[in-house]
């Protein structure tokens, strides 16, 4: 039986005139865009909720910065989506070694708990 979640935002459907849904692949996808564009303070009803990489984006880019931002999306994910996502690899890919040196992406490789499939997802934090 094919999995079927809410979509995020959350909508309802034209169609059905139901709330939207989506595949289980990209329900996880979209949990992990919540994950890590939410600031923890966000959300009233959770405000531990988030991941903070915002909150470095007009920091110098540095190794240091890379590195800060991977542990924060690392023990975001590992916190929020353990039970949804084995997180593999974080990148963070900035400076120099991004297509613009002015943006920063999040490079996740993943392995969705469920069906044993390996993703990936890169997202640029703007």
């Amino acid at each position: 039986m094919l999995r079927r979640d809410y979509a995020f935002p959350f909508r309802i459907d034209a169609g059905s005139g139901q709330a939207a849904r989506t595949g289980y692949e990209a329900h996880v996808e979209q949990m992990i865009r919540q994950v890590l564009l939410t600031s923890p303070g966000e959300r009233a009803d959770l405000p531990e909720f988030g991941c903070g990489v915002r909150r470095l984006l007009f920091a110098p880019s540095s190794d240091a910065l890379a590195a800060t931002m991977q542990l924060l999306v690392l023990q975001a994910l590992n916190r929020w989506l353990a039970r949804e996502i084995e997180v593999t690899d974080v990148r963070v890919v900035a400076g120099e070694s991004a297509p613009d040196p002015a943006e920063i992406f999040i490079q996740i490789e993943y392995v969705l708990i469920e069906t044993q499939t390996g993703k990936s997802l890169r997202l640029p934090v703007v």
